[in-house]
This record gives C-alpha cells, structure tokens and sequence, in this order.
C-alpha cells in the first residue's frame, strides 16, 4: 500500500485591498467591516502555504517535485495578486468581497487543476497578519 506524504509550499506576496460588499449599502458595509472598509483601502503582507499530499514515487522519492509546485504558485499566485489592488486588478474580486475566506477559495480554484494527476491540493492557507488565518480545503458547503 503506497504511502500518502503532505508536501507544503510558501510564498509571499503584498496586495492593498478594501473589504466593501457590493451587496450592502454604505453604511452597512462600515459597520460590519470597520476601518478596513476605509475608501483608500489598506494592504497586508501575505504568506501563503499550499499543501499537497500523494504517494511517494519510488523512482524520485517525491510526491511533487517542487520546482513545478513553485512554479505552479508563481502563475496562480504572484503573477495573480502580488503588489496588485486585489479589487481592481483582480476580476474575481471586483464581485466578491476580497476577504481572507475568498481568497484562499481564488488560490484553490487557480491551482487545483493544474497539479499533476497523482498530486492532490489538500489545503490552501492564507496568514492575512500574525493572527489572522484562513484556510480552504475544498469541501463544498
């Protein structure tokens, strides 16, 4: 029975955003998001690990190789969202509020299906700040 490894990956990228819901009103949107509803908005240095899991390959002894899961992060994620205002820059969020919760879901949704067959995307997890942290896994609701 093969054996099942976890393999993580991090990078880092900064993004200014706003946290303003196009489906509440103004004052809506100040009162349930405070001051990072600020018109100018504000930005965050992000981290972001990306865990995969599969067999180990008995020829490699990998489950991935991680110069394609760094490449993979390079296109899906830096090229997507670094030094970007995610909520113009970024169309998937100029109709979804740019929280942490959304964006570990666009992550997801860029990465899953470009890993190779036998590579499975366990979880995306996104460290908006030291003490703020949301991850996504996949599952539907």
């Amino acid at each position: 029975m093969p054996r099942i490894v976890f393999v993580t990956r991090t990078e880092h990228f900064s993004a200014s955003h706003r946290l303003h819901s196009i489906h509440l009103s103004d004052e809506e949107n100040a009162e349930i998001f405070g001051k990072c509803n600020n018109p100018n908005g504000h930005g965050h240095n992000y981290k972001v690990d990306v865990t995969v899991k599969g067999a180990v390959d008995p020829k490699t002894g990998m489950v991935i190789n991680l110069v394609g899961l760094k490449k993979i992060m390079q296109e899906a994620i830096l090229e997507a969202m670094d030094h970007k205002n995610l909520d113009k820059d970024v169309p998937f969020f100029q109709t979804v509020v740019s929280t942490a919760e959304n964006i570990c879901i666009f992550i997801w949704d860029r990465i899953v299906d470009e890993l190779p067959p036998t590579v499975k995307l366990h979880e995306v997890k996104l460290f908006e700040t030291d003490k703020n942290v949301a991850f996504y896994r996949g599952e539907e609701a």
